[in-house]
């Protein structure tokens, strides 16, 4: 799944749940749960079989998504301001959100094979739902527009 409906449901678990030791756990296995709902993404793993190498295509997929991640969260974050407090927890859930693809980027982008990435790449793999580009970026869309409802 792309990283902006991972951080968008991040930061409305964290603007409904302020306490940190709740909403962060919470955000992390929401990550873990919202893999498995059928979704289109790059497939950095067969491009680096095939050529050796992420495509620039899929390079700038990934840097549009997360500047719109990143931004996003920011927005939503300074709704609640001026509660800093409150603020910090919905920045780090958005950045807990995002973790678990995250690790992935240096394995990608920097040619730096950690074993445990390769272990928690293959178990979040295990279990991701594939599916088309149209029914995998609308199902996104629609965890989109659910998280900003629940936000409103």
């Amino acid at each position: 799944m792309l990283e902006t409906p991972h951080v968008i449901v991040g930061a409305a678990i964290a603007t409904k749940i302020p306490n940190p030791w709740i909403s962060i756990p919470l955000v992390f296995l929401s990550h873990l749960a919202i893999e498995t709902v059928p979704h289109w993404n790059p497939h950095l793993n067969t491009e680096m079989a095939k050529h050796g190498h992420v495509t620039k295509k899929s390079t700038v997929i990934v840097a549009v998504d997360a500047t719109i991640a990143l931004i996003s969260g920011l927005v939503i974050a300074n709704q609640v301001m001026p509660n800093v407090n409150h603020a910090i927890t919905i920045i780090a859930c958005c950045f807990v959100a995002a973790l678990p693809d995250l690790v992935e980027g240096p394995y990608f982008f920097l040619n730096m094979r950690w074993n445990w990435v390769q272990k928690w790449m293959a178990f979040q793999k295990s279990i991701q739902t594939d599916t088309g580009v149209f029914w995998g970026l609308l199902t996104q869309v629609l965890i989109i527009l659910a998280s900003i409802w629940w936000i409103s």
